[in-house]
């Protein structure tokens, strides 16, 4: 064989393999936005965005980037579900129990009064019905909900005089957060939902008699105890507070399934990181803010009992009136029962122990 038929017959081969292999497209970058209801100086509570933006991209490959956005930069932090609903922006990290006014379930997916520790909700929401009930929920809305970090039970908030009984929450302008408020205003208090960032200038101002946040690190940047000496605990409204994300459908319909997997990775990554990170901070600032003379107290138990009756109360009327709230909030409360019998004969027996021994 000459050396003109080889070269012939290696160009014809060659054509045939390039044929017959499969043909390699570069995968387009996916852009998101992440809208957040928390101001960036909050790095506990906005770091969980920031926590999943970074693990996406670096199991992408840097082929999945989002980008956070602090309350006010896109939207306001009370209309990011708003923003998502619409297709505005891809997703939000917020406190669900924000938009208990668009129906009293977003609240279930966040935190309710005397509902689970943070332990509890997150067992609900993995193993037990929890995510499939919101899940279906939220579909209404064009929602997504995945995990977005929890806070643990958080404090009962600073105060501008001593709460002594029932008495002293009368006539109170109380910033709390979301669905609490609902019960507070049964005990005569008058509810605010006031921004993190704007919770300190109201305090100063007297434009409000007390105001919760989440526990002593945020606390303690937010510097509130310079404007409220009385710093009252627990906060039985939030046992713990799990964050969202709240992911637009047709933007996460849109993923691969390669893609959808690594957001839900991302998002169980975020939400372990931030509550291991307000475990490990609040101690240290909890020390901080007494040597700063704050004054630590717990609610008085009359506070604590009418505060019970009153949830109570507003649950079974809700039962009556809300569908969607009575079929979840009927499997929530079971598991609840459930949960409060475990953690009796273990969690709590040995953590009691514990807080009496000298270490």
């Amino acid at each position: 064989m000459d050396r003109r038929s080889v070269l012939k017959n290696a160009g014809i081969a060659g054509v045939l393999a390039a044929a017959a292999a499969p043909a390699v497209h570069a995968q387009p970058v996916v852009r998101w936005r992440i809208a957040s209801s928390f101001p960036k100086s909050l790095d506990t509570i906005y770091g969980s965005a920031e926590v999943f933006a970074q693990s996406i991209k670096a199991m992408s490959g840097g082929k999945f980037e989002v980008s956070v956005h602090q309350a006010g930069e896109l939207m306001p932090a009370f209309n990011v579900v708003d923003g998502v609903q619409n297709g505005t922006v891809e997703m939000a990290h917020t406190a669900p129990y924000y938009f208990f006014g668009k129906n009293e379930v977003f609240a279930i997916g966040g935190a309710i009064p005397f509902g689970m520790n943070s332990r509890q909700l997150t067992s609900w929401m993995v193993d037990g019905n929890g995510s499939k009930l919101m899940t279906e929920f939220y579909a209404k809305y064009n929602i997504v909900p995945l995990p977005g970090g929890n806070t643990g039970a958080q404090m009962g908030g600073w105060f501008r005089k001593e709460v002594k009984s029932t008495e002293d929450i009368k006539g109170l302008k109380f910033r709390v957060g979301g669905f609490a408020g609902k019960v507070l205003e049964k005990l005569g208090a008058v509810p605010q939902n006031i921004p993190a960032g704007e919770i300190y200038q109201s305090l100063e101002k007297g434009t409000i008699d007390a105001a919760e946040w989440i526990g002593p690190y945020d606390d303690l940047k937010l510097g509130l105890n310079k404007v409220a000496p009385f710093y009252y605990y627990p906060g039985w409204w939030e046992g713990s507070l799990n964050l969202s994300f709240y992911i637009n459908d047709k933007a996460f319909n849109s993923l691969t399934n390669e893609q959808k997997a690594l957001v839900k990775s991302a998002a169980y990554e975020a939400h372990v990181t931030t509550q291991a990170r307000y475990d490990a901070r609040n101690p240290g600032a909890l020390k901080q803010l007494v040597a700063a003379k704050a004054k630590v107290l717990p609610f008085p138990q009359t506070v604590m009992d009418a505060s019970f009756k009153a949830t109570m109360e507003l649950y079974a009327s809700l039962d009556n009136s809300n569908p969607d709230w009575k079929k979840i909030y009927a499997d929530y409360r079971n598991f609840q029962r459930d949960q409060i019998l475990w953690f009796r004969f273990a969690e709590s027996r040995f953590d009691n122990f514990m807080s009496a021994q000298k270490m």
